[in-house]
Order: structure tokens, then sequence, then C-alpha cells
């Protein structure tokens, strides 16, 4: 008999493997796809990021949250789809065009699929056309731009004019963080909403979803 609160646990502390064998657990004995993300998985993923936000938790102790939950999802995610449980969202998310970080890109998407986001992870030195074809082609309604340089947060207003151009600017909500990026710069692009942490992507997401 799977020990549902081991599954909260282990993506709380970053068990990737007991995370995975509960879940395989849990799965054999019954337990529904959904219930296990988000009457376990989700509120083990919300403590990580209240934690990481105050200074309980560091870098490391996020991507290993983040692999465990993925870990599990990986299980969950076929499942899901084959019962028609939508997610709560579907995330492309990239850093942009010139930019290599991918930490702080990694961190947004381990928060927003843990937030019960589906999240499609465009990589890093994303092109606008990028962006495009993931509105076009998977259906994404959120674009979550990530740019750590000064040198390259203009090219995300480069990004969403090139949405606009495109004609599915109208389609998507825009989110943008970043170390260089502000509210300020946020609002002078053009971007639905900001979040200056990995753990706030979640609250900017559905903040901008509910306006």
């Amino acid at each position: 008999m799977a020990d549902l609160n081991q599954l909260h646990d282990a993506v709380l502390n970053g068990d990737a493997k007991t995370a995975k064998a509960v879940t395989e657990q849990a799965l054999a004995a019954g337990h529904e796809p959904l219930k296990l993300v988000q009457d376990h998985m989700m509120p083990a993923m919300s403590e990580v990021g209240r934690r990481f936000e105050c200074n309980e938790y560091f870098v490391p102790e996020l991507l290993l949250a983040a692999r465990a939950m993925k870990g599990s999802l990986e299980l969950l995610r076929p499942l899901l789809a084959a019962k028609g449980n939508e997610p709560v969202g579907r995330v492309a998310l990239g850093t942009v065009k010139g930019d290599l970080h991918d930490i702080g890109k990694n961190l947004v998407g381990a928060m927003l699929e843990g937030g019960g986001y589906e999240v499609i992870d465009l990589g890093v030195n994303v092109t606008p056309e990028q962006f495009i074809a993931a509105i076009k082609d998977k259906k994404a309604n959120i674009v979550a731009i990530s740019a750590l340089l000064t040198t390259t947060m203009p090219a995300m207003k480069t990004t969403i004019d090139a949405l606009k151009a495109a004609g599915v600017r109208d389609q998507v909500k825009i989110i943008v963080g970043g170390a260089p990026i502000t509210q300020t710069f946020a609002d002078e692009i053009g971007a639905d909403g900001f979040s200056e942490s990995a753990a706030g992507a979640v609250s900017a997401a559905r903040k901008v979803c509910l306006a």
C-alpha cells in the first residue's frame, strides 16, 4: 500500500528515487493520477517555493525538488492525457535570442510544472519564430520569456513585437523575468506579467490568466 505522504515528502526533499517508486506503487494501487498531482505533488512544490522565498532553500534544493517532481510527472502525464485531464495552461518557456543562461529558466519551468502547467521548454537562445511556432503548433496560451543579461533585454521587446506582427499576440499572455528585469521594464515592453523569482512565476501566470 502506497504511503502518499511519502510522495509529498520525497518531492519536498528532492528524493527522485522515492518519488518515482511511491508514484508507481500508488498507480498500481489504483490511485487517481490527477489526485496524486493536486493533493500531494503540487502542495510539495508550493512549500518548496515558500522555503526558497524565505531563504530556507537555495538553488540546489530547488533543482533537486524539480527533478523529483519531473520523474513522477513522466509517469503520470500520459495517464492524465488519456483521461482527458487538461493542464492548467500551456507555457512556452525560453531564454531570449542571444542569451545562453538556463538555470533560472529551468527553475521557472519546474515551478510551473509543479503548479499544474504543461511546460514547452524551448531552451536557450530562442528566436521569436520559435515562440510563434509554439503558440501555433503546441497551442501555448502563456509565453514565459527569460533574460539574464542587460544586453539581451531588448530581445524581449523584439519577441513581443514579432508576436504582434504574426497576429498571435492576442492569443497568449506574456510573462517575463530574469536578473536585470523589473516591473517597469515589463510594462514598457508590453508584457502582461512579471516575476522577480522562479518561485513567483506560478503566481504571475495565474494572475495574468485571471486578468
